[in-house]
């Protein structure tokens, strides 16, 4: 899970996590990991927050030598369907609008888009210090 989770922040924020040993460790204690598997481990996605009506999907990662066989949209349907057996009205996550693959994996197997986030960063410069 350590090098699975690695791999999925360098591909989705150019570098990899320093937290990932606490990360993985963190989702094998409470049990939010949900692993795909054909013979092997092929797939994860974890169950992250929760709130009284929804459950939160993140961290869908497939290692390339598995993507493209469907692992991926099986391993989070299956998670999501478990969601919504457990009594959650509705499963959200949040994608890369710039990844066409896994937007169409996700409204596949049922998920729309509700909208899009855009993150701004402000630089405050020429501020008099006394």
């Amino acid at each position: 899970m350590i090098n699975w989770y690695e791999a999925f922040s360098l591909e989705t924020l150019g570098e990899i996590d320093s937290e990932a040993e606490r990360w993985a460790k963190h989702w094998l204690k409470e049990g939010t990991a949900y692993l795909w598997q054909d013979k092997v481990p092929v797939s994860i996605a974890c169950r992250g927050g929760l709130t009284p009506n929804g459950a939160r999907i993140n961290m869908v990662y497939t290692p390339p030598e598995y993507r493209r066989l469907g692992y991926a949209s099986a391993c989070v349907a299956a998670l999501s369907q478990t969601l919504l057996n457990q009594g959650y009205r509705f499963c959200f996550l949040s994608t890369d609008l710039a990844n066409p693959i896994s937007n169409h994996i996700y409204q596949e197997i049922g998920y729309q888009p509700l909208g899009d986030r855009h993150e701004l960063c402000f630089e405050l410069t020429g501020l008099k210090q006394n």
